[in-house]
């Protein structure tokens, strides 16, 4: 009867107030209270209705419920089932965006730093989008014009509750493709959406699209709503681009500009190569008109030629006639008489010097008295001479004559040559006397010359 009495006066209601202990349950259910300065207002939202919101209720957030008041018999106390909830004013969405904002730069999620430059021809484009909108199409219309690019869509909702998970689980997808993969890895993300307000715009203010966006390894350009949109995903991506037509700008280049640009490139490079040939063309054409002619070069060298040779000619000719004057001056000389005359006197001194044998004689003499004094000296210089006073001459096996004490005691066996004769030895302790080889023959005495 309590239940049915206030359903019946309060089938319908709507309360502003901040939201105060939001918690979601496993069932999907959605338990909150609603309080202001004075009261305090228990709430469920149950799970469809919670499907349908627009923005993650949090704590703190002012809101505007609508439905209806019922009793709940298992704590004895009333409680309001929301059917639908509205944020209570732009104002406060702003605030709340405020307060993120301020939040996420202090974690240094927007740093410039952290921002990478976007790959100049990316091969692969991710897009993360709904499928069914006309942002899609537009991406696609301007990707194809300016340079066609293989294209992979992730399908995500882009309003109402799940659509921030579902663009926080696709952003981390795309980065979490492993290249050469069944799935292409992109080389850059889109995050689009068309514009709307604030409320349609909020899911790309929920902290897990932001936080998806900064961790992405791919480089991502945000281009959710029109130009005066700014959501925090802007903050959080390398780029952002004013709308989705204008992403697929940044993405790639107009194929066509490359195209002329390589042309202009290599028409400066063909330039680059021939210049440097015309200018130097040019500058060997200036100087060449500033040489002399060739003839002008020569000119000095042939009136030197034709001086030389116009002076050789006379000089063989000078030459000629001195030569001729003074075979004419000695002509006179050579007469049969005179000559006559120097052949006898030529004669009269060959006689004089002819050679007496005295002279060859007396040589002869002076060369053998020479030749004796060089024998008695030999004589007098000849080892054996002295064994004829009692010396002796110690000889070694093959024949060599030992002069000392150690010399003797190495050697095995010894030979005595006296004046008259020899003797083998041993040394002392060296064993019985070698038989001693005949003495060679002594070389005849040379006779004397004279």
């Amino acid at each position: 009867m309590l239940k049915r009495t206030v359903e019946d006066r309060f089938g319908f209601v709507r309360v502003r107030g901040e939201l105060s202990g939001v918690k979601r349950a496993t069932s999907g259910h959605l338990y909150l209270a609603l309080k202001d300065e004075n009261a305090r207002l228990d709430a469920v939202m149950w799970r469809g209705t919670v499907s349908r919101l627009a923005f993650r209720p949090e704590d703190g957030l002012e809101v505007v419920a609508t439905g209806k008041l019922t009793t709940y018999p298992g704590r004895s106390n009333y409680q309001m089932v929301v059917e639908r909830m509205e944020i209570a004013g732009e104002g406060a969405l702003l605030a709340l965006l405020a307060k993120n904002k301020a939040r996420f730069e202090a974690e240094g999620l927007f740093a410039m730093e952290r921002k990478r430059a976007l790959p100049f021809v990316p091969r692969v484009i991710g897009v993360v989008t709904s499928p069914t909108g006309a942002v899609i199409r537009d991406i696609l219309h301007r990707l194809a014009d300016r340079f066609p690019s293989h294209v992979v869509v992730w399908p995500v909702l882009v309003q109402g509750q799940g659509a921030a998970e579902q663009v926080a689980a696709a952003v981390r997808g795309f980065s979490d493709l492993e290249p050469g993969g069944p799935v292409p890895r992109p080389d850059v993300v889109i995050v689009a959406r068309g514009g709307g307000s604030i409320e349609d715009l909020w899911a790309f203010n929920e902290e897990v699209v932001v936080r998806a966006i900064a961790e992405c390894s791919i480089p991502v350009i945000s281009a959710v709503g029109h130009e005066t949109d700014t959501t925090l995903a802007d903050f959080a991506a390398d780029r952002r681009a004013p709308t989705p037509t204008a992403a697929a700008e940044m993405a790639v280049p107009v194929r066509e500009e490359l195209h002329a640009q390589l042309a202009e490139l290599g028409l400066r490079k063909r330039r680059a190569v021939v210049r440097p040939l015309q200018l130097g063309r040019e500058r060997l054409e200036t100087r060449s008109q500033r040489l002399p002619a060739p003839g002008d070069l020569l000119a000095r060298q042939v009136q030197r030629l034709d001086e030389c040779g116009e002076r050789l000619r006379r000089g063989l000719l000078d030459r000629t006639a001195h030569a001729r004057t003074t075979l004419l001056q000695q002509a006179g000389r050579l007469s049969a008489p005179l000559l006559r005359a120097k052949v006898a006197h030529a004669a009269d001194r060959l006689g004089a010097s002819r050679l007496s044998p005295a002279l060859v004689t007396a040589r002869i003499v002076q060369l053998g008295h020479r030749l004796d004094g060089l024998a008695r000296i030999m004589a007098s210089l000849n080892p054996d001479k002295v064994l004829e006073r009692g010396y002796v001459r110690v000889q070694s096996a093959d024949g060599r004559t030992l002069t000392g004490k150690v010399a003797a005691a190495g050697e095995p066996a010894l030979t005595l040559r006296f004046h008259d004769g020899e003797l083998g030895v041993v040394p002392a302790g060296k064993g019985p006397v070698p038989a001693r080889r005949a003495p060679a023959s002594p070389p005849p005495e040379q006779g004397k010359l004279l």
